[in-house]
């Protein structure tokens, strides 16, 4: 059935309990059951974003991935940050917007090095000529049972990817986007309802939040909107490479209002929309995507 032919939202997609997957961290998107649908055939795109330049962090799987597609059958030139164990993936994606007839850069690294952050703006401008919109989408969540077992390891690679990454990259963009550009940042539900399993990660995406917030009050003064994105359970490897406990992956989305968890390209036309002009009056939102809980 078509995705946007009207249907029973509940049944839309598959419906928990899921098989047992387990993966290593960060995982693959072939091994996840069900498959997630990212929008590989499935997203239909409007032009909505002709001739922008794009860059996604995070765009191999997940939602960054169905971004990605998104933007690029919406006319957008784009480019991909992943970790070099995610190069399957990111092959498959780049093969996906090139398909579309625009450019797509391929930038394999590591978001926690600072330098790296500038590096991803300064290739993605010279690939395309310009940067008009940028999606901080990627995240580390590994979950621990108890305080006791959260290291400072964890917290500080945690709070590298989600908060500091975000940080620099911001930093190293903002110079180089032209007025009418878009940033937009991935928080959470995490944010507003956080999981005790889940300690350092609610902690940071209550960081994008206010972080967001904050820089769309500077950036206005360029002409540049800032928003945030925070979604609820959504099906991606995210949850079974780590980021949540077997059982919790086995019944992962079931406390939804839906009964089941979001696919991750029922998310992607928020950030087509938030990207692009029709939105030109939004700025220093958080826009929930959360199965009915809400945020705030």
């Amino acid at each position: 059935m078509d995705r946007l032919a009207m249907q029973d939202p509940r049944n839309q997609y598959p419906r928990p309990p899921f098989p047992e997957q387990e993966q290593s961290p960060p995982g693959l998107v072939k091994c996840v059951t069900p498959a997630p649908d990212h929008g590989e055939t499935s997203y239909k795109g409007h032009g909505r974003l002709a001739d922008r330049n794009a860059l996604i962090t995070g765009g191999d799987s997940g939602i960054g991935r169905a971004v990605a597609i998104s933007f690029a059958r919406e006319g957008a030139n784009v480019a991909i940050s992943y970790l070099p164990s995610e190069e399957a993936d990111a092959q498959e994606v780049i093969k996906l917007i090139e398909a579309e007839g625009v450019k797509a850069l391929a930038l394999p690294g590591d978001v926690r090095d600072e330098a790296w952050n500038a590096t991803m703006v300064s290739r993605t401008v010279d690939a395309f000529g310009g940067l008009d919109i940028l999606v901080v989408n990627a995240g580390r969540q590994q979950y621990r049972d108890d305080l006791s077992e959260f290291t400072t390891a964890d917290f500080d690679a945690t709070m590298k990817t989600n908060l500091y990454a975000m940080h620099w990259l911001c930093q190293a963009a903002m110079p180089v986007m032209p007025a009418g550009a878009s940033i937009i940042t991935t928080a959470s539900i995490q944010a507003y309802e956080p999981s005790d399993i889940l300690l350092d990660y609610a902690t940071t995406k209550g960081g994008i939040v206010t972080y967001t917030k904050a820089l769309a009050k500077q950036a206005i003064d360029q002409g540049i909107r800032v928003n945030a994105v925070a979604p609820g359970p959504f099906w991606t490897v995210l949850q079974p490479s780590g980021g949540q406990p077997d059982e919790k992956v086995r019944n992962f989305g079931a406390q939804s209002a839906f009964g089941r968890p979001g696919q991750p390209v029922e998310i992607a036309p928020v950030y087509v929309l938030l990207a692009s002009q029709e939105a030109s009056f939004v700025t220093g939102e958080v826009w929930g995507v959360t199965g009915g809980a809400g945020v705030g």
